[in-house]
């Protein structure tokens, strides 16, 4: 048996053992780590991001971003994660998750986002890709693709095997981050109705943030799908929310 048939056939192997379903869409995910691994992982990453980071002591800030976020997470399959959310002084209106449910949220969020439903929609989308996993889902992905590839640069020349390398961050990871992006965005909306937040103005932030403008790839190079994109598949997942808003709005 070739090098090439022997890394395909462990490959295939990886695939079936650790195939998953997205909450909410229910996508196959290949996700090869288990949970307690990528939330190490997530925590040692988030403490090295603030001990880096200027941390805001805004208290109003800190109680919206603490509020939302709870009720999100508490509308989540893991309420009983170890959720952390963190302020960050930092101008670019940005958030992020980690594994495990370490998110933090940059103040400069705060130009675009202008009511705590729109809080909500990029606190949804954060939750959503901890419980989602993407983050374990990129990182088993890239242990898989390193590993073909390195059966490839064993197997053939290495000009092809960096021709492959190339290849596979334009036609696989990039657009890959991209469905991870645009899933994080239904599975937030999801949340943010669940915890009795608007989703329509999910729609109204990415409104808010195409007028801000900045600096942006073509999206085809971009991780992340377009403003104008985000919202004709917000508006299309409208229907499946709002019913869900509807039954929890007086809950909370």
């Amino acid at each position: 048996m070739t090098l090439r048939a022997k890394v395909t056939i462990a490959l295939v192997c990886a695939g079936l053992a650790a195939c998953q379903a997205a909450p909410v869409t229910g996508r196959n995910q290949l996700i090869v780590l288990p949970e307690s691994q990528d939330a190490q992982m997530g925590l040692a990453a988030y403490q090295q991001i603030l001990a880096e980071s200027k941390i805001s002591k805004d208290p109003e800030l800190n109680r919206r971003v603490s509020e939302v976020g709870r009720r999100i997470a508490a509308a989540s399959p893991h309420p009983d994660w170890d959720w952390q959310f963190t302020v960050i002084e930092d101008d670019e209106p940005n958030a992020f998750a980690l594994p495990g449910g370490k998110v933090g949220v940059n103040t400069g969020l705060f130009k675009v986002a202008e009511n705590d439903d729109q809080l909500a929609a990029v606190m949804g989308h954060e939750v959503a890709h901890a419980i989602a996993r993407h983050g374990a889902e990129r990182m088993s992905q890239q242990v898989l693709m390193q590993a073909g590839l390195a059966g490839l640069g064993i197997a053939t020349d290495a000009t092809t095997a960096g021709l492959a390398a190339q290849a596979a961050t334009l036609v696989v990871t990039l657009p890959y981050s991209r469905t991870q992006e645009a899933e994080a965005d239904h599975i937030g909306l999801i949340y943010m109705a669940k915890a009795g937040y608007d989703p329509r103005q999910a729609v109204v932030l990415w409104q808010n943030f195409e007028k801000f403008g900045g600096d942006r790839p073509p999206e085809f190079l971009s991780t992340h799908p377009a403003p104008g994109s985000r919202i004709a598949n917000l508006e299309s997942w409208l229907p499946q929310a709002m019913p869900i808003y509807a039954a929890n709005r007086q809950k909370n």
